[in-house]
């Protein structure tokens, strides 16, 4: 048996599978954040370690003699997050989150202080990534910062809990500015630019290599054997794509979580820093790849189903789907609302509706929603063939990849098929348990990392496409005419 645990933005999922890779149970317990000032986004690590503890208690109740049969964990878990500990271990400050846009200005500071930067990450800054992040800190709370000892990103805090190690693995560490992503390996240039050095970063393996193992203490508690391996694990989107199976060049996924990511596998280093894409190793040895991110994705369902009312996103999702469509409909909905990462790196973008009437129902504004993100999945994948992309199989995960209808609508905007897969909601905290069986056994990751069953493809229909064609090109019309009054 193997767990497989994905420290999410709004929860905690953890995932039990067996030998067969069939997953037994699963145990969820949500989390808030907390947005203290505009731009900000913050989480207490103390929330995620009760909301793991709570994951871990579920299945250690619903299935006791399958837990006393694990044999390791794999972490997944949302990138960039900045986790402070003293030199006791303890925590510092509230960890800043990768959709906080607070350090746009400490972003353009650290590319002038180290020239070579994206060169040698692959990436801009970005305000979401962690090094600027460490630069607001030195700058706005001092004494937090000369008490800074370890920086963690939110899985490897973890795994800091869970192992009494500091640990961390290629993927998410790439997501962090101060990785050598050719290399493989921390950057000393770029940590100095931030005032830090290799002692103040965890020890790093690859995301299939044994990485700690977990306290007699806690494997009593939640009903595990001793000796129970921790692998090295994932950044969410890497785990994900160890989950469905993108483990090979040419391969790709679209994720619908809070965020949205259209991840392509590469098997060399390929930056292309700036067309706003990003470039990151892999989980998995000598492999990379390359990400189009958007900060807001079925997050926005999330938003619109509560400002509307709506008793669900599922209940939502069906009344728009049952409403006629209103072709010559103006309404637009841009999704930034947390601001926008590809292709526009602009942390102060904000959301808007365009286009009401006195008509306007609720289903009409759920439909701009699910419209809006799928352009903002648009625009990410221009990015990417922009930058030489090669895609030839593009599967679907997250959260979102639950609705076949709004499949189907992210097929006629995007132009290609996609795959949805059984399993696919889960697909980071499985990942981490496929990571978890190869930390243990040695097996070849292609062996292991295989496709799930196909549940259904959502074709493009030629009919849809002048009618999105349209509404795309005003969606970006929108926000470029927008975005000097989002600066104001």
């Amino acid at each position: 048996m193997y767990l497989g645990l994905d420290i999410g933005t709004s929860g905690i999922k953890t995932v039990l599978v067996d030998e067969d890779q069939n997953i037994i149970a699963q145990a969820d317990s949500s989390l808030e954040i907390n947005r203290p000032h505009p731009l900000w986004s913050e989480q207490n690590p103390a929330d995620w370690w009760a909301a793991t503890c709570d994951t871990l208690a579920q299945l250690a109740k619903s299935n006791p003699a399958e837990m006393a049969q694990v044999k390791a964990m794999g972490l997944a878990g949302q990138m960039h997050g900045a986790t402070l500990l003293d030199d006791n271990g303890d925590v510092l400050r509230p960890a800043i989150l990768w959709n906080d846009g607070r350090s746009a200005a400490e972003c353009a500071e650290l590319e002038a202080k180290e020239p070579d930067l994206r060169s040698i990450s692959g990436n801009i800054a970005f305000p979401g990534f962690t090094a600027p992040k460490l630069l607001w800190v030195a700058k706005n709370e001092p004494e937090i910062f000369a008490k800074v000892a370890m920086v963690l990103l939110p899985k490897d805090y973890i795994r800091y809990l869970l192992t009494g190690e500091y640990i961390a693995e290629m993927s998410d560490a790439a997501g962090t500015l101060w990785l050598d992503t050719g290399a493989r390996d921390w950057s000393e240039k770029l940590l100095a630019a931030t005032g830090l050095s290799k002692a103040q970063m965890p020890r790093l393996v690859e995301g299939s290599d044994p990485a700690g193992i977990l306290t007699d203490d806690l494997a009593a508690k939640f009903g595990m054997p001793k000796g129970v391996v921790l692998a090295g694990g994932a950044g969410d989107n890497a785990g994900g794509a160890i989950g469905i199976g993108v483990v090979e060049a040419g391969r790709a996924f679209l994720s619908l979580g809070t965020s949205g990511v259209i991840f392509l596998c590469n098997d060399k280093y390929s930056p292309n820093p700036d067309a706003a894409v990003h470039s990151f190793c892999h989980a998995i040895p000598n492999v990379w790849h390359q990400m189009s991110v958007m900060l807001n994705a079925a997050s926005c369902l999330t938003w619109v189903t509560k400002l509307t009312g709506a008793k669900s996103e599922g209940d939502l999702i069906a009344e728009i789907e049952a409403a006629p469509v209103n072709e010559n409909s103006k309404l637009i909905f841009l999704p930034y609302l947390s601001g926008e990462r590809t292709p526009h790196n602009d942390p102060n973008a904000m959301g808007v509706f365009f286009g009401l009437t006195p008509d306007t129902d609720r289903a009409a504004l759920g439909r701009a929603v699910l419209e809006g993100v799928s352009f903002c999945f648009a625009d990410g994948l221009d990015s990417m063939l922009s930058a030489g992309a090669s895609i030839e199989q593009v599967s679907v995960i997250g959260g979102g990849s639950r609705s076949e209808f709004w499949g189907q609508m992210l097929a006629d905007v995007l132009g290609y098929p996609l795959t949805y897969h059984e399993g696919g909601e889960v697909g980071p905290a499985y990942g981490g348990a496929r990571l978890a069986r190869l930390a243990v056994t040695g097996e070849n990751a292609a062996d292991i990392c295989t496709a799930p069953p196909v549940k259904n493809v959502a074709t493009p229909s030629a009919d849809a496409k002048p009618y999105y064609q349209e509404r795309l090109e005003r969606y970006r019309r929108l926000y470029t005419l927008l975005k000097p009054e989002f600066a104001k």
